[in-house]
């Protein structure tokens, strides 16, 4: 009897990009790797509940949903979250990080120093540094001036990535240029919290993590998945929740592992998608807005 498979979401451990099963399983990724599954025929997506719990009524989600869950769910998950700015007394220090996905694409953002640099990695940013490090409420406001002052905001839909993702810079230095000059006048700021202590400016590229190098630049994007409907193909990249994957006549096309959360899965063979398709939207000239 075929295996049914529930993807719980891809992960950068150890500098690389893994799936994880409900479970418990793992599927660490390289390039190269067959990326090859269905949808079961009949299926629903279904909410994949909140907090490690299962949701309660099984709630049907929406194909093109990233989140996977139901509202219910989706509030609770959100209730208890440093993210979501509920939580004001988490005791461990943070810190204040400036990620740059491609050009005039930045953000500032904040990670617990425990971390590390995976949440960068799950963000998919192709070069970052860190600005700063502290109590949590002074990395808040630290984030906070940033987005008032210099207008880098802390969240960029993952459209907006992906378009500036196939025209970076070909080198690191030229990479690192835009977010060099955005932390320089950053640190400069008056009104930066005495408990925060700055960093300076030591830039890490993701490029060679993310095989941006060497992959071919993608052409799609997957918009959902449908019952019954297959990927495969070829992994060249990968960048946050995004699998670049070489078809086997349609060039690369990105998919975001969030859009396998609350399906059946089941292994399938083929290097083609037979679900649902957009050309991936191009930003040359971007302008920062506020299984297997």
């Amino acid at each position: 009897m075929t295996r049914i498979w529930k993807c719980s979401g891809l992960r950068w451990d150890g500098g690389g990009p893994v799936l994880r099963w409900e479970g418990g399983a793992r599927s660490a990724l390289s390039w190269g790797k067959r990326v090859a599954f269905r949808v079961v025929e009949g299926g629903e997506r279904r909410c994949v509940g909140a907090r490690g719990n299962a949701c309660p009524v099984g709630a049907g989600v929406a194909a093109r949903g990233v989140g996977a869950r139901c509202e219910e769910c989706a509030r609770l998950e959100r209730a208890h979250s440093v993210a979501a700015d509920t939580v004001a007394d988490d005791p461990r220090p943070y810190r204040v990080y400036l990620a740059w996905f491609g050009p005039g694409l930045s953000k500032v953002g904040i990670t617990a120093v425990e971390r590390g640099s995976a949440r960068l990695l799950e963000q998919g940013a192709v070069c970052f540094s860190w600005l700063g490090v502290g109590p949590l409420m002074a990395a808040r406001r630290a984030e906070e001036l940033l987005r008032a002052a210099l207008g880098v905001p802390d969240r960029i839909p993952y459209a907006e990535k992906r378009a500036v993702r196939a025209a970076l810079p070909p080198t690191e230095a030229e990479r690192a240029a835009e977010p060099a000059e955005l932390h320089a006048r950053a640190v400069a700021l008056d009104g930066w919290p005495e408990s925060l202590a700055a960093q300076p400016f030591r830039p890490v590229d993701h490029v060679a993590a993310f095989g941006l190098a060497t992959a071919p630049p993608a052409v799609a994007e997957v918009t959902e998945l449908v019952p019954g409907g297959a990927v495969g193909g070829e992994l060249v990249a990968a960048a946050g929740p995004d699998l670049h994957v070489a078809t086997g006549g349609g060039g690369v096309v990105v998919l975001d592992t969030r859009l396998m959360r609350g399906w059946e899965l089941v292994p399938a063979g083929g290097d083609a998608m037979s679900v649902p398709v957009r050309e991936l939207r191009r930003a040359a000239d971007h302008e920062q807005g506020g299984l297997f």
